[in-house]
C-alpha cells in the first residue's frame, strides 16, 4: 500500500498545468459505449478511475486502445454484453452511467452497485426514477440494478433535487429514447455541458446544458466522434489553495477561469491576490490570511469536491470560521485527521465551525476519500514537520501525478510502498 511522506513549510512557487476533468471524464467514457463507431477522447487525465473504466469496457465486449497517455480510443462499433455485473464495477461510483448508456443503446442493462469514496448516503433513487419516467421497468436485487424497456418514451422529468449524477445519466437514457424529453431543475455542472457536447457530437440532439432545463429530441443511433475534455475544475481548485495555503506563487493554467468563479472569490475575500487570464490563475498569498464562511451548493456555488482543501486552509487562518456542507450528509469524516494535525474544529450536523491556529503539526493521516486526501497534502505541505500520508489510492484515483506536480512547484513529497 503506498503512503506519501510530505516535508512541511514549504513554500509552493511556479507553474502547474491542470489535467483534463475527472469528472466529465468518467461520464463521457461509459457516454462512448453507446456510439456506432470509433471514438477519440483527447485530454483524459491518467487517473485509477479512467483506467477502471477502460477495464470495464474491454470486459463487456469493446476495445479501448491508449494512443498516448491523454488520449483514448473506444471502439464499441460491433456491440458489446448489456451486463457489467463484475467487481471491476463496483469500485467507483461513475459506473453507473453505464446503466445510462447502455439503456440507451440496447433498451437493457444490469449494472452492479456503484462503490466510490463513503461519506454519505448516495442512493441512486433519482437516476432510477428518471429511467422509470422514460418507460423503463427498474429493479433493484441482490447488489444489481435490472433495467429493460421495449421502447423509450421521452417525457417531462422533474428533478426532485439538484443531482449531477441523474442529470447526466438520464441524459444519457433519453438521447436514443423516441420523442423529446425535458429535464427540469437540472444540475448546470461543467460537466453537465460537456459530456452533452460530446453526445452532440455524436449525433445527438440536446439543448439546455448548463441551464436548469435540458431539452433532449431523441434520435435513432449515434456515431463515434473525437472529443477533448474540458480541464479539471476541482484539480485547479486544489493547487490554488495549495498556493494560498503555503504562503505561495502560482500560475495555475489550462483552466477555464469561468469555472473557478466561487473559489476565486472566496480566496480574494480571505485576503489572497488572484489574477485571472485567458486561460490560468496566478494565485498570490503573501499577506495574512482572514477567516471567511462557506456553504456548498451546486454549480455555479462553491463545490463540495473542494469543501476538505478549503477547511485545511481555514484552519490556519486568522479568525472563527464556518463551513456548511449542503450536498453531502456526511462529509467531515477526515476532520479527525485534520485534528491530529493541531486543526480545531467542532461539528455539529452539517456545520463545521473552525477556529484558526497558527500553525499545523506534522503528522501520521490517512485520506479517508479522494478530495479528503488532496486536503491531508494540503494541511501536509503548511505542517511543521514530517506527515505521513496514508489511503492514498484514493487521492490516485483522481489526481495525476500527485506528486510530481507538487514537487515541480517546490514541495518535497515521497511516495514509499508498503
Amino acid at each position: 500500500m503506498d503512503k506519501l511522506i510530505v516535508q512541511g513549510r514549504k513554500r509552493l512557487v511556479g507553474e502547474v498545468s491542470i489535467s483534463g476533468a475527472k469528472n466529465a471524464a468518467v461520464a463521457v467514457i461509459p457516454a462512448a459505449v453507446m456510439a456506432e463507431g470509433v471514438s477519440t477522447l483527447e485530454n483524459l487525465p491518467y487517473i485509477e478511475d479512467v483506467r477502471s473504466l477502460c477495464h470495464t469496457i474491454e470486459k463487456l465486449g469493446g476495445t479501448c486502445e491508449y494512443i498516448d497517455r491523454h488520449t483514448l480510443r473506444i471502439d464499441c462499433d460491433g456491440g458489446i454484453d448489456h451486463r457489467a455485473t463484475f467487481e471491476e464495477v463496483q469500485k467507483i461510483r461513475a459506473s453507473y452511467y453505464f446503466l445510462g448508456a447502455l439503456l440507451a443503446r440496447y433498451k437493457k442493462a444490469e449494472v452492479a452497485m456503484p462503490g466510490g469514496c463513503n461519506f454519505g448516503t448516495r442512493p441512486i433513487d433519482l437516476h432510477l426514477k428518471g429511467f422509470r419516467a422514460l418507460g423503463a421497468t427498474v429493479e433493484e436485487r441482490d447488489g444489481m440494478v435490472h433495467a429493460y424497456a421495449e421502447r423509450l418514451i421521452g417525457t417531462s422529468i422533474y428533478m426532485d433535487q439538484v443531482s449531477v449524477g441523474a442529470t447526466i445519466n438520464i441524459m444519457l437514457a433519453a438521447t436514443m429514447a423516441e420523442g423529446t424529453t425535458t429535464i427540469e431543475n437540472a444540475a448546470k455542472e461543467p460537466h453537465v455541458v460537456d459530456t452533452a457536447n460530446y453526445l452532440n457530437m455524436m449525433g445527438a440532439n440536446i439543448k439546455g446544458a448548463g441551464t436548469d432545463v435540458i431539452r433532449i429530441k431523441g434520435v435513432e443511433k449515434l456515431h463515434g466522434a473525437q472529443y477533448a475534455i474540458i480541464p479539471d475544475q476541482i484539480e485547479a481548485g486544489t493547487y490554488m489553495i495549495a498556493a494560498a495555503i503555503t504562503g505561495g506563487d502560482v500560475l495555475v493554467k489550462n483552466i477555464i477561469p469561468k469555472h473557478m468563479d466561487s473559489l476565486t472569490a472566496k480566496l480574494d475575500e480571505m485576503n489572497v491576490t488572484i489574477e485571472e487570464h485567458d486561460d490560468s490563475i496566478r494565485v498570490t498569498a503573501n499577506r495574512p490570511l482572514h477567516c471567511a464562511n462557506v456553504k456548498t451548493m451546486s454549480y455555479p456555488g462553491f463545490p463540495t469536491d473542494l469543501q476538505p482543501q478549503i477547511a485545511a486552509l481555514l484552519s490556519v487562518c486568522q479568525g472563527n470560521s464556518m463551513i456548511t456542507e449542503n450536498v453531502w450528509d456526511n462529509r467531515y469524516q477526515y476532520m479527525d485527521e485534520l485534528r491530529k494535525m493541531g486543526a480545531k474544529v467542532t461539528i455539529e450536523g452539517r456545520l463545521a465551525r473552525i477556529e484558526g491556529v497558527e500553525r499545523l503539526k506534522a503528522a501520521c493521516v490517512n485520506a479517508t476519500d479522494l478530495r479528503a486526501g488532496a486536503a491531508m497534502i494540503l494541511a501536509a505541505l503548511a505542517a511543521e514537520g514530517e506527515s505521513v500520508i496514508g489511503g492514498v489510492k484514493y487521492i490516485d484515483r483522481g489526481y495525476e501525478d500527485v506528486e510530481h506536480k507538487f514537487n515541480t512547484l517546490g514541495a518535497q513529497i515521497t511516495r514509499i510502498q508498503e
